[in-house]
């Protein structure tokens, strides 16, 4: 085990220099334990097989002020996907009691601005909070193509994108705009989810081959916004696929739940979902005629070990309890 505290009594004092002491090929995996403490860091992790635990995810954090509209030395802005605090680009990556934030702003002041920039397969998240504004969490990959400019920019465009799995359970995530976007297949299990003003929820990009999208299993969708000011989801790309299950949604949220992108947009290959929630912003009664209610057979089939399996029978549970003996 390697040991990081800030204040200089352990290994390392930042959380990057004890990941760069890592071989890039590893037989086993890599625990590093983080001491409470403030990270003022721009993390990467690139390196497969880390599993990160932080102390307490309430005095544990990684925290990072860069924003989209911030300019590179050249004039040039970062955009969207260079403004991440912590980027995990390797598989097989798992995280506890860490807190991801970016302190940039509003979105409306400083445009985009990502906490975590999560872009491996097979990474989980436990007991981890996520704190933004607009476009807080991104899992990746990106989509095959933007849509204003001819790249997406940052450290993963023009890689081919390819299936990524990922799992977050008893996490909390806040933000206001698409604060939870991207094309991985992710469950979300007993989260917290904060919107901090108006806005969505989501801004899903799944690919048109992927079976599942987002899966909001006994979330609690809590938050500040005002009433009925935030939908569940928009659509970055027209396959987009989110479902919401047992979850308990606030009064923030819209009475028609979903919104399209634009007008412009078609809404005929979209799976925005819910089943059996709760809670005063869960009435289905006025919800846009174009999203869907699971019946009980489908929303029995969106099991956790299902959903994330792929062709290597990944089980994130199962891993976290053989770690835990």
């Amino acid at each position: 085990m390697i040991i990081v505290a800030a204040d200089g009594t352990a290994d390392y004092m930042r959380i990057q220099d004890a990941i760069d002491s890592l071989a890039e090929e590893r037989a086993e995996e890599t625990v590093i334990y983080v001491r409470s403490g403030v990270y003022e860091e721009k993390l990467h992790i690139t390196k497969p097989c880390i599993r990160l635990i932080g102390e307490s995810a309430e005095t544990t954090m990684i925290t990072n002020g860069d924003y989209a509209k911030k300019l590179f030395p050249n004039g040039e802005p970062y955009h969207t996907f260079h403004s991440y605090t912590a980027l995990i680009g390797a598989d097989d990556v798992m995280i506890e009691h860490l807190t991801f934030e970016n302190t940039a702003g509003k979105g409306e002041d400083v445009g985009q601005a990502l906490a975590a920039y999560v872009d491996g397969d097979r990474v989980s998240f436990r007991d981890c909070r996520f704190i933004g504004h607009q476009d807080t969490l991104f899992t990746g990959p990106l989509p095959p193509q933007p849509r204003d400019r001819s790249t997406f920019g940052g450290p993963r465009d023009g890689i081919a994108p390819r299936p990524i799995r990922q799992y977050y359970e008893r996490c909390y995530i806040r933000g206001d705009v698409d604060f939870i976007f991207g094309s991985a297949t992710a469950v979300f299990m007993d989260c917290e989810i904060v919107s901090s003003g108006k806005g969505w929820v989501t801004a899903a990009s799944t690919s048109e081959d992927v079976q599942y999208g987002y899966v909001f299993i006994g979330c609690k969708l809590t938050g500040d916004a005002p009433s009925e000011s935030v939908g569940l989801g928009r659509p970055w790309r027209n396959y987009a696929k989110v479902a919401f299950v047992r979850c308990w949604l606030g009064p923030h949220v819209k009475k028609a739940g979903w919104d399209r992108w634009n007008e412009r947009e078609s809404v005929e290959a979209l799976t925005f979902a819910e089943y059996g929630n709760t809670g005063p912003g869960a009435d289905v009664g006025e919800r846009v005629e174009w999203s869907k209610q699971l019946t009980e057979q489908e929303a029995e089939a969106l099991d956790v070990d299902r959903i994330l399996a792929g062709r290597d029978g990944w089980s994130p549970r199962a891993a976290w309890v053989d770690r835990r003996g």
